[in-house]
């Protein structure tokens, strides 16, 4: 197998703008957002079980986040997180969904993950660079004072041929960021790179795309450095 592909963070700006990374689109991929109703209807039975606090960090997005569902409250202690990721999304399934998934919580802020899924499914890069702006929008327009952490899509073995849009994608989400005080990019792409720009080959399941428990250590600790600067504050205002 290979694993030799070299993955520089280096912006590909220039290859948008020429249209010189050009991927099929995935036409026979389901991505109707209607298909996630059951796991809103299972995340709304989970909350009349155990409702969780108004404040919270709300964290959503695809697998990277929902297979660490049952993680994130312990990696990211003591912060308060509602971890609501559902594997397979796209980012214009958390548009859709966005008031369920993540506004009726009334997050003090909310961490997204996606643009993995969408890279590889060929949605345009143009595609969820504007998905991002919706979401943050109706964000902004419901909890005007809400943090929104948009994590990096991260390299994979398994999808490094679709790494050049995953970069697009990145340096999209980073101009995103740097245009909004409310809006923080989270780069977990650099900390699973080798010395020599190369992506690590011991992080990753059989599949070579989802993190395993050494995967997820490194995910946890960069996304706990993140958080932690602003949100620890936010933390103790809440816990009084």
């Amino acid at each position: 197998m290979n694993i030799s592909l070299r993955y520089s963070i280096t912006p590909f700006l220039a290859f948008l703008a020429l249209g010189l990374v050009v991927l099929p689109l995935a036409a026979q991929t389901n991505l109707d957002p209607t298909r996630w109703e059951a796991d809103m209807q299972a995340f709304e039975k989970q909350d009349q079980m155990n409702p969780p606090p108004q404040g919270a960090i709300l964290l959503t997005g695809s697998s990277s986040i929902a297979r660490w569902n049952d993680q994130a409250a312990v990696a990211l202690a003591p912060l308060t997180v509602i971890p609501r990721g559902f594997g397979g999304s796209v980012m214009n399934d958390v548009l859709y969904h966005l008031e369920r998934v993540a506004l009726n919580y009334k997050p003090r802020a909310i961490l997204i993950y996606e643009g993995d899924n969408d890279t590889a499914f060929g949605v345009p890069v143009e595609n969820v660079i504007d998905q991002l702006h919706l979401v943050i929008n109706r964000i902004h327009s419901v909890l005007p004072e809400t943090r929104i952490y948009v994590l990096s899509v991260k390299p994979s073995i398994l999808r490094q041929n679709v790494w050049a849009n995953a970069q697009l994608v990145n340096s999209g989400y980073r101009m995103v960021a740097d245009a909004d005080p409310l809006v923080h990019y989270v780069d977990v792409a650099n900390p699973f790179l080798k010395a020599d720009g190369t992506v690590m080959d011991d992080i990753f399941i059989n599949d070579n795309l989802h993190l395993n428990a050494m995967g997820n250590l490194i995910w946890g600790a960069s996304i706990r450095a993140a958080l932690m600067p602003l949100e620890a504050r936010h933390e103790a205002a809440l816990q009084e």
